[in-house]
């Protein structure tokens, strides 16, 4: 139904409605697209259901593979995307905005009822939710006193230089939480997870921050391209 607008579809076969229907398992990648995306590129030839399936071929293209189209919507740029036919600033800003929203709820998801037993069960999560990022996270997860996640605070964005991860940051939410102690999880866009010296430096300083509060810094793990490094198991003292 190339450039049909959804609009002039049977009631029953547009995404949104399909989507209240019968749930958003029964979607194609493409309706579910449209719905974001709303609209078509303005011109009369094609409908938001057209812009998306031309947006996800596009991934294919770019991934090399139709199975990782949408991995190309979670790795590429609001600007990368405005640059596409038809997508532009606000179209882009909503599809990352849809990207993002699933992967907080995949994380939220994942660290649910979360005991912490080793660098492992951190990884297991982290490696999924960082590896496609172009610039460097801090998080710190908190923990409680069985290592049960408490919660998981983005602290910095930015490189561990530009985005400083000043121990007021680190620790407001341990301490407001009641945290026993925090995880800190950063990740490498190079996809080398190997730390570097101010990786440690800045461990050293908040662990030393942390046992002046009474709250242990558990770990610090770096993540890369699925690997990652705890700087515990690496040996590092802090």
């Amino acid at each position: 139904m190339t450039g049909v607008p959804l609009r002039s579809l049977p009631y029953w076969e547009r995404p949104r409605e399909r989507l209240a229907r019968l749930g958003p398992g029964a979607l194609s990648d493409a309706e579910l697209l449209a719905i974001l995306l709303r609209t078509g590129d303005g011109s009369a030839a094609a409908s938001a259901l057209d812009l998306a399936r031309r947006l996800l071929a596009e991934g294919a293209r770019r991934t090399g593979d139709p199975k990782r189209a949408l991995r190309f919507l979670a790795t590429a740029s609001v600007q990368e995307l405005s640059q596409l036919k038809g997508i532009g600033p606000a179209k882009a800003a909503q599809v990352k905005a849809g990207v993002e929203l699933g992967r907080r709820v995949a994380r939220d998801e994942s660290l649910e009822r979360t005991v912490v037993a080793s660098p492992a069960d951190v990884a297991r999560y982290f490696l999924a939710e960082l590896r496609d990022l172009e610039q460097e996270q801090l998080y710190a997860l908190l923990v409680d006193g069985k290592g049960g996640i408490i919660a998981c605070e983005l602290i910095s964005v930015g490189d561990l230089s530009g985005a400083p991860a000043h121990p007021r940051e680190v620790f407001k939410a341990a301490v407001r939480q009641n945290a026993h102690a925090v995880i800190l999880v950063h990740n490498h866009p190079s996809g080398d997870p190997t730390p570097s010296e101010l990786d440690v430096a800045v461990t050293r300083r908040l662990a030393e921050a942390g046992r002046i509060l009474g709250i242990e810094v558990l770990d610090h793990l770096v993540v890369g391209d699925n690997r990652y490094v705890s700087l515990r198991q690496y040996g590092i003292e802090f």
